[in-house]
């Protein structure tokens, strides 16, 4: 007898013995059977309802396979409707069967539906079915059993057509759904306990929805094998898009060429991009590099991090901002620290970031900034018409000022250095900025705050409490030329002079209108060679005569065209409740000499201030038209807001200055006639 002949009868007797199984299957099959044991078996274990409309079919060739239909499972409470299913089929290979090998061929599932709800206790609607709960009585070792084994896969073929999964949050609300998920692969299999997985043909599309928020994924590859000892793959490809009303966000991930092994795999190329588009900004995003992974250590490394940021926005004073991406990144899984390094370029700003990343959860970081020159102002929107104090009050008076919301400080914990060569931001001008940053447990702390500025240097330091809203500053200028200073912080021209200033002050609001209101704490002022514009002293002084003569007072408003020069101009506030009040201003010039006392209203952007002027010897010599003003303190009242402040040269109060000098005059003179008869002369 051939070889062939000999075959030929065991593949007879072969087809034979299936089709006799085969006819036994067919005749032991009891569809109505198995379906009530399923549903009664169904409810005894979990208490819930498994209903079961469609057919339950059974085919033996050239798979053995079971199709059903139509099957619901319920809730717990047996009244609403857990999880649906259209169709169902799972083929088993024959052949390893005669082995006692179980090698499942395909999976086919469609129309799939599962409603998952996290309950505002905190469970969920499946944990009756995990099946993790120990029995009554058991101790937890006994509980916990075994190990579990390892997990092993095998499937030829895995298909799933619309699949449905909604996600409902009873505490908070919100819902989530994944809608129209299909997937589809090629042979699949995985073992977890010798680090095997291989994949062919995936291909993954789905959409869904959170909240206002409509999303778009897909996920393909033509095959990739990892394992303990070798690693390959061509491309994977992951694709998400963010839809929702005025913004719509892209995103693209490439890893091209995966090599080596699980304990160490290479990707010859990450490709990263980003495109979106918020309003009417838009902004583009691509990056590459190198990745290796170190899989026994759970190290990630993007050695070479290249690429380019770009936004656009009618917004933005130049329309447009490119930065230009070289860095590189290493993650470091199991210790749950990232170290982070990027050098960039915007337009003539030189800019180096280094990130440590010392805790994922809850995040913990260390940073530094250098710098070496940054226009901020150039890229800050420019400021609508009508903005200023005024608009501001208007704003606080209708209920419509923005609120200070400091709540992300209450999740940082962070530490780290700013270096700056040369800053200018809202106009101010800095050089050698050098600031140190700690924020944790909702507090921010900036200390030390040192920088060059105006001729002079600043030194002090700031701290931030969200809990309170509270802020606290402290500042000490010195050297500094005020008149720029003031121009260009406060856009103010009413003081000129080179010295010190000092401030130490706190304060508590949600809004820039109540900080201002609650400030609190001490400022002093020492100035030098300046003059106080908007208001001419002196010539105030000769027109102080027509006060004497009776005539009406002498009164107007600030003029940026007059000032009144000095040598020396001292002066310390005591603040609280957002008005700063001072005794002690003390004014020296060749002409003039000036104290006062009053309050300015920092909250309501107001002054309210008596200075009490002196003129000079020099000046009130015989035939001086201020000769009557000698020894006289000639009171001069401001009074109104910052914009338009009004003075007045008070003449009842310049009377009785008057009337007791010249009391003064006639008692020296009769003293003096009185001494001369007492020495005969």
């Amino acid at each position: 007898m051939t070889v062939v002949r000999k075959l030929g009868i065991v593949v007879a007797v072969l087809v034979g013995v299936l089709a006799v199984a085969a006819g036994v299957l067919y005749a032991l099959f009891d569809e109505a059977a198995i379906k009530r044991q399923l549903v009664e078996q169904v409810a005894a274990k979990t208490g819930r309802q498994l209903t079961i409309g469609g057919e339950l079919g059974l085919s033996v060739w050239p798979d053995v396979a079971v199709r059903v239909g139509q099957v619901g499972l319920s809730e717990a409470d047996g009244r609403s409707e857990f999880l649906k299913l259209a169709s169902a089929r799972i083929a088993v290979a024959v052949m390893p069967l005669l082995s006692k090998r179980l090698v499942v061929r395909r999976i086919e599932i469609d129309g799939l539906t599962v409603n998952l709800v996290k309950h505002k206790d905190g469970s969920l609607n499946i944990d009756d079915l995990a099946g993790d709960k120990p029995a009554p009585g058991a101790t937890p070792e006994a509980a916990a059993g075994k190990p579990g084994e390892p997990l092993e896969i095998d499937v030829a073929g895995l298909e799933l057509r619309n699949v449905r999964i909604s996600w409902h949050d009873e505490a908070s609300g919100k819902a989530s759904e994944i809608s129209d998920l299909d997937l589809s692969t090629g042979a699949l299999s995985g073992n977890t306990g010798s680090k095997h997985f291989a994949v062919e043909k995936l291909k993954l599309a789905t959409q869904g929805s959170s909240g206002p928020d409509h999303f778009l994924l897909a996920l393909e590859t033509p095959g990739v094998v990892l394992t303990a000892g070798e690693a390959r793959g061509e491309t994977v490809t992951f694709s998400a898009t963010l839809e929702s009303a005025g913004k719509k966000v892209a995103a693209k991930i490439s890893l091209q060429d995966l090599a080596g092994s699980l304990d160490a795999l290479t990707i010859r190329n990450l490709a990263f991009g980003l495109d979106g588009k918020v309003g009417e900004a838009a902004f583009k995003a691509d990056l590459s590099s190198p990745v290796s992974v170190n899989g026994k250590d759970k190290i990630v490394t993007l050695a070479k991090l290249t690429g380019s940021l770009d936004v656009s926005s009618p917004a933005l004073p130049m329309k447009r901002v490119k930065l230009p991406m070289d860095g590189r990144l290493t993650a470091d899984i199991g210790r749950q620290r990232a170290d982070f390094a990027l050098k960039t370029r915007l337009d003539d700003s030189q800019m180096d970031l280094k990130l440590l990343v010392e805790r994922f959860s809850p995040l913990a970081l260390d940073f530094s900034v250098g710098i070496d020159q940054l226009n901020v102002d150039r890229y800050l929107p420019p400021k609508k018409a009508g903005a200023g104090g005024s608009a501001t009050a208007k704003a606080e008076t209708a209920g419509a000022e923005a609120k200070i919301d400091l709540s992300a400080l209450k999740g940082l914990d962070l530490k780290g250095a700013v270096k700056i060569g040369r800053l200018q931001a809202h106009k101010l001008k800095l050089s050698g900025l050098d600031v140190q940053i700690e924020a944790a447990d909702g507090r921010l702390q900036v200390a030390p705050l040192r920088a060059s500025l105006y001729g002079g240097s600043l030194d002090g330091a700031l701290a931030v409490n969200a809990a309170n809203n509270q802020f606290s500053l402290r500042q000490n200028l010195r050297g500094i030329d005020i008149s720029p200073l003031l121009k260009d912080l406060a856009d103010k021209d009413i003081l000129e002079g080179h010295g010190n200033v000092s401030l130490d002050v706190t304060t508590r609001g949600d809004t820039v209108s109540a900080l201002k209101r609650g400030l609190a704490g001490q400022a002093a002022l020492d100035l030098r060679d300046g003059a106080i514009k908007g208001i001419n002293v002196a010539k105030l002084l000769r027109s102080a005569k027509n006060l004497l003569g009776g005539k009406q007072a002498v009164s107007g408003t600030t003029d940026t065209a007059e000032k009144t020069d000095f040598s020396g101009l001292t002066a310390s506030f005591n603040i609280d409740g957002g008005v700063a009040r001072n005794n002690d201003l003390s004014l020296k010039s060749p002409v003039v000499r000036l104290a006062g006392e009053g309050n300015i209203d920092i909250g309501h952007d107001r002054i309210d201030y008596l200075a009490k002027v002196s003129v000079d010897d020099s000046l009130t010599g015989p035939g001086s038209e201020l000769a009557q003003l000698k020894g006289i303190s000639v009171p001069l009242r401001l009074r109104g807001p910052y914009s338009q402040i009004a003075y007045t040269l008070e003449l009842d109060k310049l009377l009785v200055e008057v009337a007791k000098s010249q009391l003064k005059e006639k008692a020296k003179e009769a003293l003096g006639k009185e001494l001369q008869k007492l020495f005969g002369r």
